[in-house]
């Protein structure tokens, strides 16, 4: 059973942002650091990804684990109070996810996802964004003392 009252729920989840999250910020802040060039939100394709990279055909998605329900993640929890609502709710959101990645590959662009848990400490952000950059690229990059570079 809710804890709140339906306005205090509704004044709750209306904070919830669906853009400009920290992941996003992080990942943007970290691509551009590494020269890549992307626009974001982008209209103009199925499902508005978060991160869109012409030059490489890439759309990025930066997930939450609850609310894309990323398997096996302990983010990924279920509400105790109604379930119904919230069993369809994460179906909806799965269905959809599925519909704009398809209809993005449809359109010839890789869809790739990162999930928040994935950038939840330094150590996962200092394993996950560099392979996520090389996912994008398909080089990976090679930081030394002195200059950093592109290698591939």
């Amino acid at each position: 059973m809710d804890t709140l009252k339906p306005e205090e729920r509704s004044a709750l989840m209306a904070k919830i942002k669906g853009k400009d999250t920290k992941p996003e910020i992080l990942i943007r802040k970290y691509l551009f650091s590494k020269g890549l060039r992307f626009r974001k939100n982008d209209k103009r394709y199925p499902g508005k990804p978060d991160v869109v990279l012409p030059k490489y055909h890439v759309a990025l998605f930066v997930n939450g684990c609850f609310w894309h329900r990323h398997p096996n993640c302990k983010i990924a929890t279920n509400p105790s109070s109604n379930q119904e609502y919230w069993q369809a709710k994460f179906a909806r959101n799965i269905a959809n996810d599925k519909k704009k990645h398809a209809a993005l590959e449809e359109m010839g662009w890789r869809v790739l996802v990162v999930w928040e848990c994935e950038l939840s400490t330094l150590k996962k952000r200092e394993e996950r964004l560099p392979r996520l950059y090389e996912e994008i690229t398909g080089h990976a990059w090679v930081e030394d003392k002195d200059n950093a570079k592109e290698q591939g």
